[in-house]
């Protein structure tokens, strides 16, 4: 009788172990690559941050209350940030090799963690103030990104943002932005943020919803030159909210073979892209916009 195999000692393969081996090692360089270019990403952020834009007179931190202006526009902004780079944190650990527990949890505060430090910047800044409502805003961002990957292992509603120059800018540069890249910021006239749900990923396999096309609400505001109701309204000036029903395309779902448009097809998906819209608001009611960027 053959004796029998002591399943303790058996031997994994030298090709098995030199390939584990290879996997650990590519893991821990991809890991150590994007913790040393996030820090030095950040750093250049942060300095360029305290260079360009924090420039006067710094003072003792301090909390302001500002939940009332903008009509929480700049909430949505920081929603839609912390999400956004918190995709993007848990999209790289997956490349790294991490699992998909680690990865998920450990992406999705990125965004918090990366977008907080910053109101300590606003905290000293003696015309505002760090703002509780900003990190809350921060924390529901990462929230939103976590429950999705928790449930679905994938995003199937995507904040989005877009953009059109408007006329407000010229009346307040200092605040609304001088050029181009600071009315993207700062003017919030201009802004729209929009939540973009994946309807084939909630429908049955083999449906013929195509997966690119997507409905989409938005949320804007206009008027919006003063954060203050008083001196908006000495200007001639009446902020109101504006919502919005229309469509958006998921690059994302776009088919193509090549690497390059892949990965920007991945980049642009943060960003809702033209279409018609049906606008709705409290002063002049409903109205269609045959091309709302």
């Amino acid at each position: 009788m053959a004796p029998r195999a002591d399943s303790s000692r058996l031997v994994v393969p030298r090709s098995q172990r030199s390939a584990a081996a290879d996997s650990v090692a590519q893991q821990r360089r991809r890991l150590r690559l994007l913790v040393g270019g996030s820090a030095v990403g950040y750093g250049v952020l942060y300095t360029g941050l305290t260079t360009s834009w924090y420039t006067g007179e710094r003072a003792p931190l301090r909390w302001f209350d500002d939940l009332s202006e903008w009509k929480q526009l700049d909430k949505a902004g920081h929603f839609w940030g912390s999400f956004q780079i918190s995709r993007g944190a848990v999209d790289m650990l997956r490349w790294t090799g991490l699992s998909e527990k680690k990865a998920i949890w450990y992406g999705s505060f990125v965004g918090f963690a990366i977008q907080s430090p910053l109101e300590l910047l606003d905290g000293r800044d003696p015309a505002y103030g760090a703002s509780a409502t900003d990190l809350v805003a921060n924390f529901l961002g990462s929230s939103a990104l976590l429950a999705q990957q928790l449930a679905w292992h994938d995003i199937r509603i995507m904040p989005k943002w877009s953009f059109h120059l408007t006329r407000y800018a010229a009346q307040r540069p200092n605040v609304l932005g001088s050029n181009v890249p600071e009315r993207w910021l700062k003017d919030y006239n201009g802004q729209t943020y929009w939540l973009c749900t994946d309807v084939g990923a909630f429908l049955r396999p083999g449906n013929r919803w195509p997966r690119w096309l997507q409905p989409a609400v938005g949320y804007g505001g206009q008027d919006l030159v003063y954060n203050d109701a008083a001196a908006n309204a000495a200007a001639g000036l009446r902020p109101y909210r504006q919502y919005y029903l229309s469509l958006d395309v998921d690059l994302r779902r776009i088919p193509t073979r090549s690497p390059l448009l892949k990965k920007v097809f991945y980049t642009l998906s943060i960003f809702r892209l033209p279409a018609p819209a049906l606008e709705y608001n409290g002063r002049n009611g409903f109205r269609f916009h045959s091309l709302y960027l």
